[in-house]
């Protein structure tokens, strides 16, 4: 069997739904929320899974060895998002994040399979026989990797529709999805790049948001608030819900650090407290909008921006 190329996988860029007279030219596939995953079947009767990173995942998950059987001798490179599903049939990211990592402790992989089951969604397949094919259009590379049917009891190839990016859009967001990339049809897998024919887009919820205390920046952020330390009032507690690191501009942050080096606290305004590493407390005033896109089982944000200040609601 010819040894299989490897590849690192091609990215998406963040961003809006193309220009509805360009609808026709586009995919679109739901946005998972998982571990990237290249599954690369020599034909030996082997399988590999490779993460984002390249990192060597297969002894992580069991589940999906049995992969290395279902092309048979034809030697196959295969991309998709190792997930673990919500109740809801969602993909869950805190879920997997108990199976990630567990590469080196096999049989700990093997007690966590039947707890919290993972499954291989694919989306691609860069190498099929003896052609690679990241050079060939995604509409190509898509029909080849629909016409192998991978269907099995931990992996399958979600649809992806043409057309419609609007409506798709609107059906990911009223599922409780998390979002929706868009793929040119004429694309070709560029490996390694954040490209612009694939766009993904998110669907950000938004929170008000009491400022509790602050992170140092670090390199050209340094004497300025790295992160911001949020909560939102729960009772008479000031629950914690995350630090916002992005969103701000710079003059946003040099307004941030002159407002809260008047209102510094020793102690932590937080219940509980959430016990950061270099945390600089304040009295729990400034009240601002922040964008996420879900929430852990813990009640953190994931992924939040700082979206603006909100005087109007500034606590007394």
């Amino acid at each position: 069997m010819p040894e299989l190329p490897v590849y690192p996988p091609m990215l998406a860029t963040p961003g809006t739904l193309p220009p509805a007279a360009e609808d026709a030219q586009w995919a679109y596939e739901t946005k998972l929320d998982g571990q990237r995953c290249l599954a690369y079947l020599p034909g030996d009767g082997t399988v590999r899974l490779r993460s984002r990173s390249g990192a060597d995942i297969t002894a992580a998950y069991p589940e999906l060895h049995a992969l290395r059987d279902v092309l048979g001798r034809r030697p196959a490179v295969l991309d998709g998002e190792v997930v673990a599903l919500d109740e809801h049939g969602r993909s869950d990211f805190e879920r997997l994040q108990s199976r990630m990592g567990l590469a080196d402790h096999p049989a700990e992989a093997a007690r966590m399979r039947d707890r919290i089951p993972a499954r291989l969604l694919l989306f691609d397949l860069l190498f099929l026989d003896r052609r690679p094919l990241p050079a060939r259009p995604y509409a190509e590379r898509r029909r080849l990797l629909e016409d192998l049917d991978l269907r099995g009891p931990a992996w399958s190839t979600p649809a992806a529709l043409v057309g419609h990016g609007a409506e798709a859009l609107a059906a990911t967001r009223e599922a409780g999805l998390e979002g929706l990339v868009c793929k040119r049809l004429d694309s070709v897998y560029t490996p390694g790049e954040r490209s612009p024919n694939w766009v993904k887009i998110r669907h950000a919820l938004t929170l008000d948001v009491i400022v509790g205390g602050w992170l140092p920046g670090r390199g050209r952020l340094a004497g300025l608030p790295g992160a911001l330390l949020v909560g939102v009032r729960d009772a008479n507690t000031l629950r914690f819900v995350g630090a916002v690191g992005t969103g701000f501009s710079d003059r946003e942050r040099a307004m941030f650090g002159e407002l809260l080096a008047v209102a510094e606290l020793d102690e932590c305004p937080f219940t509980p407290d959430p016990q950061l590493v270099d945390a600089h407390w304040v009295l729990p005033r400034l009240v601002g909008e922040v964008r996420y896109a879900t929430r852990t089982r813990a009640g953190l944000l994931r992924h939040p921006v700082w979206h603006r200040l909100r005087p109007d609601l500034a606590e007394d």
